[in-house]
């Protein structure tokens, strides 16, 4: 970034040794002050990359415009030029995470193996991305945070849900319908949501702890999610 002169002034003036001073403070740069040398779609990039940072530190509550330019370095300035205000950084910081989570999904998705199978391949990636991504998860369906309106967001999000009602239909062999579901198709959506997305938070927060303690030995959170989707489809038989 460079900085602008002051526009509307004819005169010129001399340096004095106090303005030569701050010319050099700025050109040196200060903590949370110093202006990187990044192109300009570069330094979009950086602030998402920054912000995505932050997030996974210090949490949502940590995630301001000034900690993301003090992160990339730069003017405190170059967040709001870039993304308005912090709604836009997270909606399109969240659009980022739906566009990885939903590569994961479709990667685990496309394995060997029969519906059901996949299926459970892609609960077990919808777990791991959200444990390898515990601030990123969160900032995804922190609705209250999110503008979905917006288009980058609303693209990624849709994909998500078109992936999870994908996966649901394959594994019952149903045709959904380009925007209505019935009622069944729409039960069967959310039972399967309901299952891995409340899995995923209780383990995120903890709260599997003491079951996982009480378990047979051996027992972690990923042999937990297995033993719990096979008891969602009774007529799976063992070691399929």
């Amino acid at each position: 970034m460079t900085i602008k002169p002051e526009q509307g002034r004819t005169r010129t003036r001399r340096p004095t040794a106090a303005t030569t001073r701050g010319k050099a403070r700025r050109g040196a740069g200060t903590a949370g002050d110093a202006v990187a040398p990044y192109h300009h779609g570069a330094l979009r990039d950086a602030l998402l990359e920054a912000a995505e940072r932050v997030l996974e530190r210090d949490g949502l509550a940590g995630l301001t415009l000034r900690a993301v330019a003090r992160e990339a370095g730069v003017s405190h300035a170059a967040p709001t030029h870039h993304f308005k205000d912090l709604t836009g950084l997270v909606c399109e910081l969240a659009a980022i995470g739906f566009t990885r989570f939903n590569a994961a999904m479709k990667a685990a998705g496309e394995g060997p193996g029969t519906p059901i199978e996949r299926a459970m391949a892609r609960a077990h990636a919808y777990v791991a991305y959200a444990q390898a991504n515990p601030g990123m998860y969160g900032l995804m369906f922190r609705t209250e945070r999110l503008d979905y309106s917006r288009p980058s967001l609303h693209e990624a999000a849709e994909a998500s849900f078109a992936g999870l009602a994908g996966s649901v239909a394959a594994r019952s062999g149903d045709q959904l319908g380009n925007e209505e579901l019935t009622i069944d198709q729409a039960a069967a959506i959310a039972r399967a949501w309901s299952l891995v997305h409340g899995y995923t938070m209780l383990l995120l927060d903890g709260r599997l702890a003491d079951i996982l303690r009480r378990s047979p030995p051996g027992t972690n959170a990923e042999s937990l999610l297995e033993a719990m989707l096979r008891a969602t489809v009774p007529k799976l038989p063992p070691g399929a």
